[in-house]
């Protein structure tokens, strides 16, 4: 089992996935991670959305976040067909939704690290989420009345492996 450091240090966006499916078991984890994350005012108003990867609204979802056009062929959707995408929503007017789902958003993708798994975590669908088809996307994707997208995340089994990021702690931290 990796340290909470250790899956802090390696976890990476997954942009390549297999088509084996997540377990249950790994599937319920990843939702916990989520359901255990802290939220402003303990008012737990994260919704997740668990959509299997060959769910036709996600084509369509695709399509409108590039301004309905289609994916070239060949080229990875937005997902980069990742066996299940999960859509966070949130309470429309509450001011630290956008905060609350990104702590639960992080929580699943070090989950999704510490079981082997790989994740991504998407936030290029808010325009298509919010825009004409709001209504539309919101009904497909069981999302409640009163709530919005705030970010997705799609896991799966690693079929692409990078290195982690780099950074510079000179060029990026200040001491007070």
């Amino acid at each position: 089992m990796a340290t909470t450091f250790e899956a802090i240090k390696n976890r990476y966006s997954t942009r390549g996935y297999t088509s084996e499916q997540l377990t249950e078991d790994e599937l319920n984890k990843i939702i916990l991670a989520g359901l255990h994350a802290p939220t402003a005012t303990n008012r737990q108003e994260i919704r997740f959305s668990v959509i299997p990867g060959d769910n036709a609204i996600l084509e369509e979802l695709d399509t409108a976040k590039n301004g309905g056009i289609r994916t070239p062929e060949g080229r990875p959707n937005f997902y980069f067909n990742a066996p299940v995408l999960i859509l966070l929503s949130a309470e429309d007017g509450f001011k630290w939704s956008e905060l609350d789902a990104g702590i639960a958003v992080q929580n699943m993708a070090l989950e999704a690290e510490e079981l082997g798994l790989g994740s991504l975590i998407i936030g290029c669908i808010k325009d298509a989420m919010s825009g004409d088809k709001k209504d539309y996307f919101n009904k497909a994707c069981k999302i409640p009345d009163g709530y919005s997208f705030r970010i997705a995340i799609a896991v799966g089994h690693k079929a692409a492996v990078k290195a982690p990021h780099t950074f510079s702690e000179e060029k990026q931290v200040v001491y007070l």
